[in-house]
């Protein structure tokens, strides 16, 4: 019989008293403590174990869990002789970032000095244990949420040195999520504020603390040593792409075909590999997304579990906002192609909308991107990566993100993809006037806006067309440099039949099904459709219709249609739009139509 699933528990005891689905990683902790690391920085995605791995970590080697073998008795830790003599035997201070989410420095700070005030409450024995001289009782009642900076920045050295004065023994420190607040810094604009009170504490608790026998930190990023780091000379850091510790997180294939079977859903392999599969950390290529996995185990089904399991601002943030090289390469990765780009594991949140490719090294960070193949220069000192949407559910879920740009106002976009479908170049201006005013700020607010080069919402535009006809087009884009030009051609995808078959044109063939609905959409969505965007030269164009104009007289004279043709679409079934752009006016015609300026 299979094993119970639980969902979201991440106390290792429950799990083992419990006896629920658990797959085991106590290896880590004999390879961790074989490596003998003063101070260790692992870096996964979210929902990969971090959290469990930690407290699993914690019920080992804390006294308090001594004697407690009957949780580690049948797991890997429990084989060796030594490790079962080192259960129990450390004093250990644990504490998580995970819940330091405020939008705000002084919100945060106080949210940190609760949790540091927590563990006092929790050690408060200390007080009576008679270990304690007149100055350290007072600063051990001084901790609380109201401390201020310099006494927190204080609060887990001099706990470590109670702990250790008291066991006679060296502590383990145990951090889990320790950028979820400078992630949350960064979005909401105090990360300068954050990042002096955080280096401080970590100073204090990891470098110049004689009472640390190892720690381990844990989280999503590995953010740059000049910000928080530049102290921790001892700091082994270990990030996707490391080789240590590669299997300890997330489940390999074998894992997860075997809790298939368990499970008696091993005819369930390819669908969960193409949902779930594609994380590579180190030299290990088949790791599986563990949060998807368990879900897909207790619900049965595929679907979004790890994408809509925690939010997505940041991401959201940086790619909405992102300049249109970043917009560009997502069009190609959306269609399931790649990117080429150099990586600095280092993420320096304060370069993040300036320093080039940073935004890729966070996604790559995050588990959005997978590494295809990595491309070293005969320099020796550089290399570039080669990176892909992970897996279909990242795929489904940046679709989704990229459906709520436009959720502001959402009628009119739909109302505008419906008027596009129906040739109807009326309609199209206005509800594209409409869209273009109510969202097109949000595309242009980076730290440089610039409202006179509406590039941002154009580059999030194609994007959103891209998403909502998909499953109705082949996408094309050919561009230069600037916003001189950019074109967008799609080919339809239309099935014999009503049914799954081959497209009419061209001699693709494309498995699906007819997208049905009205009639008429039905029918004219069979064109094929060729978009030129332009934005207005005041010198040389005089009114917006001349820049609609201009677009198609580019699309004639560089003859776009020549690859539809080719591929057997008549002249006739080949739409031709000018969009014409002027801050956030635009105007919209279509070749052998009559214009207003």
């Amino acid at each position: 019989m299979a094993r119970t699933v639980s969902i979201g528990c991440q106390d290792f005891e429950t799990i083992r008293r419990e006896g629920y689905f658990y797959v085991d990683k106590t290896r880590f902790i004999r390879e961790w403590w074989e490596e003998g690391d003063s101070v260790t920085l692992i870096t996964r995605p979210r929902r990969f174990g971090k959290t469990l791995t930690m407290n699993m970590v914690e019920k080992f080697f804390s006294i308090e869990y001594a004697g407690r073998e009957e949780l580690f008795e049948g797991l890997s830790v429990w084989e060796e002789e030594k490790y079962r003599r080192l259960q129990g035997t450390y004093p250990v201070i644990a504490l998580s970032f995970a819940n330091v989410k405020e939008q705000d420095f002084h919100s945060a700070k106080k949210r940190i000095c609760h949790i540091l005030s927590n563990l006092y409450s929790q050690n408060r024995f200390l007080m009576d244990a008679g270990i304690l001289d007149e100055k350290e009782r007072k600063f051990f009642e001084t901790v609380s949420m109201d401390m201020d900076a310099s006494e927190a920045a204080m609060a887990v050295h001099q706990l470590s040195c109670y702990l250790s004065r008291y066991y006679k023994k060296k502590v383990i420190i145990l951090l889990d999520e320790y950028d979820t607040p400078m992630q949350e810094a960064y979005v909401h604009d105090f990360w300068g504020e954050l990042v002096s009170f955080i280096r401080n504490m970590f100073n204090a608790a990891f470098k110049t603390n004689p009472y640390l026998e190892r720690a381990i930190m844990t989280g999503i990023t590995r953010v740059s040593k000049e910000s928080i780091f530049s102290d921790l000379n001892n700091l082994e850091v270990v990030t996707t792409t490391s080789e240590k510790y590669a299997d300890s997180f997330g489940f390999t294939e074998e894992e997860v075909f075997d809790e298939l079977k368990e499970f008696h859903l091993s005819e369930q392999m390819e669908t969960v590999k193409r949902w779930y599969d594609g994380f590579s950390f180190g030299n290990r290529t088949d790791i599986y997304n563990p949060w998807s996995v368990l879900n897909f185990l207790d619900k049965r089904k595929a679907a979004l579990y790890w994408a809509n399991s925690s939010s997505n601002s940041l991401i959201g943030k940086l790619i909405r906002e992102g300049d249109k090289s970043i917009k560009q390469a997502f069009e190609g990765l959306i269609q399931g192609g790649d990117i080429r780009v150099e990586i600095d594991e280092e993420i320096v949140f304060s370069q993040l909308q300036t320093k080039k490719n940073a935004v890729w090294s966070l996604l790559l960070a995050g588990g959005y991107l997978k590494v295809i193949k990595v491309e070293f220069m005969e320099d020796g000192e550089s290399c570039y990566y080669h990176l892909a949407l992970t897996n279909r559910e990242v795929r489904v879920m940046f679709k989704h993100m990229i459906r709520d740009w436009f959720s502001e106002d959402g009628e009119n976009y739909n109302d505008f993809i419906k008027a596009l479908l129906l040739d109807d170049v009326k309609a199209m201006n206005l509800y594209m006037n409409r869209v273009a005013l109510q969202i097109f700020s949000s595309f242009d607010t980076g730290r440089k806006p610039s409202a006179e080069e509406p590039e941002r919402f154009y580059h999030g535009f194609v994007l959103g067309l891209m998403v909502e006809l998909a499953d109705r087009y082949v996408f094309t884009s050919n561009r230069e440099s600037g916003f001189g030009r950019y074109d967008v051609m799609l080919e339809p995808k239309v099935y014999e039949g009503g049914i799954a078959g081959k497209a009419v044109y061209g001699g693709r063939e494309e498995g699906g099904s007819y997208f049905g609905g009205n009639g008429a959409v039905d029918h004219l969505c069979r064109d094929a459709i060729i978009i030129e965007f332009k934005v207005q030269d005041s010198e040389e164009e005089k009114a917006l219709s001349d820049t609609v104009e201009a677009a198609l007289e580019q699309i004639e004279r560089r003859n776009y249609g020549a690859a539809l043709a080719a591929r057997g679409i008549p002249e006739e079934r080949i739409r031709k739009y000018g969009f014409a752009f002027c801050g956030n006016r635009v105007l919209i015609g279509r070749a052998g139509t009559k214009r207003k300026g």
